[in-house]
Formats: C-alpha cells, sequence, structure tokens
C-alpha cells in the first residue's frame, strides 16, 4: 500500500505547475475563463503565487465583467509586486473607477506613476467619439470656398463664393461670399439637391462678403454676417487697414426678405459675426473680437427682449473661451453648444467642440473626436437633435476646393449576429445550448441559450468590429468561432455553430492523449483533453466509467503492455487529482497492441495515420 501512495504522489506531482498554468492558458485563450480561473487557483494553493498567475485570474474576470473579482486579484498582485504591466494597471484602475472607487483610482495612478495610463484617462474626458458616423461630401461643392450650411425646414442655406460673375476677393483670390438656397430632397444616402440660386433678394446678399445665418422658428426673421459697408456699398475699413464683419436681422414680408436692421452692438472697429439662437430665441450667439475677451476671438451672447431689442452683449467666460480663437457657435434644442477652437486639445488647427454648460452646468469642453475633426480646419457644425442629422465644413484633404461642407448621420449600430446550434456528428439541432458573446479583446458581452429549435441571435453588434462566439452545452465540446461585421449599420451575420458531443454510445469520446516517447506523465494538451472527462463526470454525478489505454503494434508485446498500463493509469490519477470520486473509475488498465482496430498487427506495413488509430485512450461508461 505504502508503495502504491508513493507511487501516485510522482505522478501527480509530475504534473508540474508549470504544465499546470499552461492547462490553464490553453483555456484562457479559449475564452473558457472560468475553467481557467477554476485551474489558476489549482496552481496557486500548490504554490505558484506569481504575478502571473494573480494578473491572469484578474484578466479572467475583468472579461467576464466580474469587476469585483478582478478588483480583488489586481490589488493581490499589486501587493506582490507594485510594478504592474500598464495593460494590468488600466485594467485595475478602470476596475476602481468601475465600483466607484475614485480617490483610489487616482491615488493608484499617481502612486504607480505610468505616463501612458493617466494620459489615456485624460484623453478620455477630453476627445470622445462613441457615435457611429456616415459623412460624405455634398455634391453642391466648389473648388472655391462652400461653407456654412444651415437647414431650414427643407431648405439648406450655406455660403459659397460660387458666383463667377462676382467680384474677386484679394485676399484669397475667389470672388466674394454670397448665401445660397437649396431644396432638400431626402435619399437613403442622405439628401439631394437639384437648383441652387442665391438668396432671392438683394437685401441679403452684395457685392461683397454675406455669410453664416441663423433663422427663427416661425420662419419670419433672419440674422447673418456681412462685412461692414458704407450707405454706398463700398467696403468700410478700420485704421488697421481690415473690413470688420457685422451681424444683420432681416425678416421676411410677402416671401422677400426686407426690412434689414444693422444690429446695434455692432463696431466698425472689431467684428461680430457667426450668428446662433437658443432654442427659446431669448438669446443670439456670436463670434466677436471685440475688446476684453480672453484671445484672438470669443463667442458672446446678446439678450434678446420681447419688443426685438437687445442687451448689452456677455462673453461666455473662461470655461468656453481661450487665449486662441473660438468660433461658429451653434446650440441644439437641447442647449449643447458646439463651437470651434483652436487652443483646446485638437488635431490641428480648428477643431470642433461641444459644452453642455447650458444644459446641465456641466463645464466640460469635449472634442467631438474623428470624422468631425482633421488636422486641418473643421468649423461650422449645425445639426437637427432630433434626428441626429447635420453638416459641418472643413478644407481637409480630399474635398472638392477650399472649404467643403459635409452632410452627417450619427446612429447607433444595429448589425445582428444569428445562427443555429447544431450536434457536430449527427447535424441535428441542438436546443439549449449556451452561446457566449465576446469582443475582440476577450472580454464577455452577452451569453444566451439557444431556443427549442436551437436558433440564437445578438443585436447592436459595432460595425466594422471583430466578435468570438463561444458555445458550450452539457456533455458536448466547446467550441469558438470568430467573425467580422460589415460597415452597414444594419447589416445582419450568420454563424451557425457546431458542437462536438463527448459522449457516443457508451463512451466518452475525446481527441487523442498523446505521451512523450516512452513516458507516462501527462502532458499540458493531453491535461487539457482530460479536462473534458472532468467536466463531463461532474454533470454526470453518478455515471461510473473504465479506462483503458492501448498501443500500436510497434515494439516488444510485454513492454506495451506495461507502458500502456501507466499510461491508463496516469490519466486516472489526473481525474483524482480533479477531485473525481475514486470509486467512480473502476479500473485503468492497459492492454498494449491486443485490442487492435485495424490491420496493423506486427510486421504489417501501415501508414503513421493507421498506426495512430490504435494509440488510444478510452474511457467506457459502466453505467449511469
Amino acid at each position: 500500500m505504502k508503495s502504491k501512495i508513493t507511487f501516485l504522489f510522482i505522478i501527480i506531482s509530475s504534473f508540474n505547475l508549470v504544465a499546470q498554468k499552461r492547462v490553464a492558458n490553453k483555456f484562457y485563450d479559449c475564452y473558457a475563463y472560468d475553467k481557467a480561473a477554476e485551474l489558476y487557483k489549482v496552481a496557486l494553493k500548490r504554490g505558484d503565487s506569481s504575478q502571473y498567475i494573480l494578473t491572469r485570474l484578474g484578466d479572467c474576470y475583468f472579461n467576464k465583467s466580474n469587476i469585483t473579482q478582478a478588483a480583488y486579484w489586481y490589488n493581490f498582485a499589486a501587493q506582490k509586486n507594485d510594478k504592474l504591466s500598464n495593460e494590468t494597471a488600466l485594467k485595475y484602475v478602470q476596475s476602481l473607477r468601475s465600483l466607484g472607487k475614485l480617490q483610489e483610482a487616482d491615488s493608484l495612478l499617481s502612486k504607480l506613476n505610468i505616463p501612458s495610463v493617466t494620459k489615456a484617462f485624460e484623453a478620455s474626458k477630453v476627445i470622445k467619439n462613441n457615435d457611429s458616423i456616415l459623412f460624405y461630401n455634398l455634391d453642391l461643392n466648389t473648388k472655391h470656398s462652400d461653407f456654412g450650411a444651415y437647414q431650414f425646414k427643407n431648405t439648406l442655406y450655406f455660403s459659397s463664393a460660387k458666383n463667377k460673375n462676382g467680384k474677386i476677393y484679394p485676399w484669397n483670390n475667389q470672388p466674394y461670399l454670397d448665401v445660397f438656397q437649396t431644396e432638400v430632397i431626402p435619399t437613403e444616402q442622405g439628401f439631394t439637391s437639384e437648383s441652387i440660386e442665391p438668396v432671392s433678394s438683394k437685401t441679403v446678399n452684395t457685392n461683397f462678403h454675406e455669410s453664416n445665418l441663423a433663422i427663427t422658428k416661425d420662419g419670419k426673421t433672419m440674422y447673418f454676417t456681412r462685412n461692414n459697408l458704407r450707405k454706398n456699398e463700398k467696403l468700410d475699413y478700420d485704421k488697421g487697414g481690415t473690413s470688420n464683419l457685422r451681424i444683420f436681422r432681416v425678416t421676411k414680408s410677402n416671401g422677400l426678405w426686407s426690412k434689414i436692421e444693422d444690429l446695434p452692438f455692432n463696431d466698425e472697429m472689431y467684428s461680430n459675426g457667426h450668428p446662433a439662437l437658443s432654442p427659446d430665441e431669448k438669446f443670439l450667439y456670436f463670434t466677436s473680437d471685440r475688446p476684453g475677451g480672453f484671445g484672438g476671438s470669443d463667442i458672446y451672447r446678446v439678450t434678446i427682449n420681447d419688443d426685438g431689442s437687445f442687451g448689452e452683449p456677455e462673453n461666455l467666460g473662461e470655461h468656453i473661451n481661450t487665449s486662441g480663437r473660438e468660433m461658429f457657435p451653434f446650440m441644439t434644442e437641447d442647449y449643447t453648444l458646439y463651437f470651434s477652437s483652436d487652443n483646446y486639445k485638437n488635431f490641428g488647427l480648428l477643431d470642433i467642440f461641444k459644452t453642455e454648460l447650458f444644459k446641465n452646468n456641466n463645464k466640460q469642453v469635449i472634442n467631438l473626436g474623428k470624422p468631425f475633426n482633421s488636422k486641418d480646419d473643421d468649423f461650422a457644425f449645425t445639426m437637427n437633435a432630433n434626428s441626429n442629422k447635420g453638416y459641418f465644413s472643413s478644407n481637409r484633404s480630399g474635398g472638392k476646393g477650399d472649404d467643403d461642407i459635409y452632410f452627417f448621420e450619427t446612429y447607433i449600430c444595429e448589425q445582428v449576429v444569428e445562427g443555429v446550434t447544431y450536434n457536430a456528428k449527427t447535424k441535428e439541432i441542438l436546443s439549449n445550448t449556451m452561446v457566449t458573446l465576446l469582443n475582440k479583446s476577450g472580454v464577455v458581452i452577452d451569453s444566451i441559450l439557444s431556443n427549442n429549435q436551437g436558433f440564437y441571435t445578438f443585436k447592436k453588434l459595432d460595425c466594422n468590429s471583430s466578435y468570438v462566439l463561444r458555445a458550450i452545452k452539457q456533455d458536448f465540446k466547446g467550441t469558438n468561432d470568430t467573425f467580422e461585421t460589415t460597415t452597414n449599420h444594419k447589416g445582419k451575420t450568420t454563424k451557425d455553430l457546431y458542437l462536438i458531443p463527448l459522449i457516443k454510445d457508451t463512451e466518452i469520446v475525446l481527441n487523442p492523449i498523446h505521451f512523450d516517447f516512452d513516458k507516462w506523465d501527462i502532458r499540458p494538451d493531453a491535461a487539457f483533453e482530460l479536462e473534458n472527462i472532468v467536466d463531463v463526470l461532474r454533470a454526470n454525478p453518478t455515471m461510473i466509467i473504465k479506462i483503458e489505454g492501448h498501443t500500436d503494434s510497434r515494439g516488444a508485446d510485454d513492454y506495451n503492455e506495461i507502458l500502456s498500463d501507466r499510461r491508463a493509469k496516469s490519466v486516472r490519477d489526473y481525474l483524482f487529482s480533479r477531485a473525481i470520486e475514486k470509486h467512480r473509475i473502476i479500473s485503468a488498465i492497459g492492454y498494449g497492441e491486443k485490442q487492435l482496430v485495424n490491420k496493423c498487427t506486427n510486421n504489417v506495413k501501415c501508414t503513421e495515420d493507421e498506426h495512430q488509430e490504435n494509440r488510444r485512450s478510452k474511457f467506457i461508461i459502466v453505467s449511469q
């Protein structure tokens, strides 16, 4: 008896910690995080408390969104060694933030002093683009400057230097800007326009610059920007030789814009332009380089009184304006203010930003990110908050000319993946199969059971992204399949999943259990397969089996019988080490080459594949 106990100890010890870790890693790589965590804990219990094991445990739970356990194991790893990798530190900080431990997370960042992690969090506060964006360059753009699109009902207004017969503006050698309009005809790709013409009133367009406008909800009043003109419609210049901008107001009568009014806060010595209305139309927002601001140009607002008069302009303050240029304000129905600036963290030159300062007193300024912003000037953002469609202007490369107008639509991707779960051997439908969706980083997103017809579906997947599907079912071998969604936000991917049964008739069937030449200790790849036996026995607590070991005909008959017997008992002892009760394995016997399954007896020439058929371990079900 003592010798048997010693032999069992040697067998179990031979499956050393390194091999244990390798088996756990194989399950981790297959996204079987529960099994991987179980095996990492076995390694931990056997004395491997390395940072690798601890962080891998954290990763198992992090990928399953069990943040409490993830934080626990990352903390354990950090206590062992403060020098966490950047990736692990980031996950630990994210876990703490998710648990509401903001101060602890910030303290950890400071303690670890990892600039790349700190920078990532700082950037996420400022540069954010969570929505999927469809955008394209409008057909109405020309080789000249076209910008400042503003849609009122089914009419699109914009500024353009497309007037071929107009005077030339010496600064860019293009015609002066006029305000144009076109009817918007909706299409699946956004809209198209047929006729483009100048706003039909000499009251608005002159021989010099007109641009950027806003219209009241009743359609009766327009605010727009124009050069400073003398009464004889010639440019008026300040002492530095600059013709500043002014904001004008016109009203509509009998279908024509008339009764033009020069707003009282205009001045010959500085510019006012880019008008925008608040949703309640009680404030007019605009850009100005008037004295007393914070930088080159600031955003101001002025009260519009009930009688149409104006209050005193007020600077929007340091939470929005900087020492640089803030321009082109626009406010949506929910009081989110959009504007362009060249002095916040940006991609280069003017970028488009937003703030909810007037919506909920949130003073944070957020860069809209790509594709709205580029390394060039991006500006004149307008949108309909209800439809999530709008326009912005840019002189980025790839356009049709100078400044171009781009149409955009924000949307939540609604891609779908669906399929049916099958028995890979019989092609029969497998109902009630657990199907798990993971992202490309291996993080679990969702899990569902296939229905009685084996059907499963996951909705609202991101476009142009990689995913993994994992299917598991009792008494079947788990399977993984990868796929990629398309750029079509309403696309559908079909992925049928095939699971290999582990039980056939009265046998648990595995892939071949391999051993090193002339050895019988359990290799990591063998342990990986044997875990399927562990799962079947756990799922069927009354099942009793016997183990058989078989070899091919090569080698001495007696030696083959001894070697196969040792291997069968090694397999049995591995199962015992995984807490399978001893009474459930009634025997583990090696038969050598006594039970060949083909013609390959002694001295018969066979292929290696034919010999492999005879080298096998069998797990025979004695009773349930």
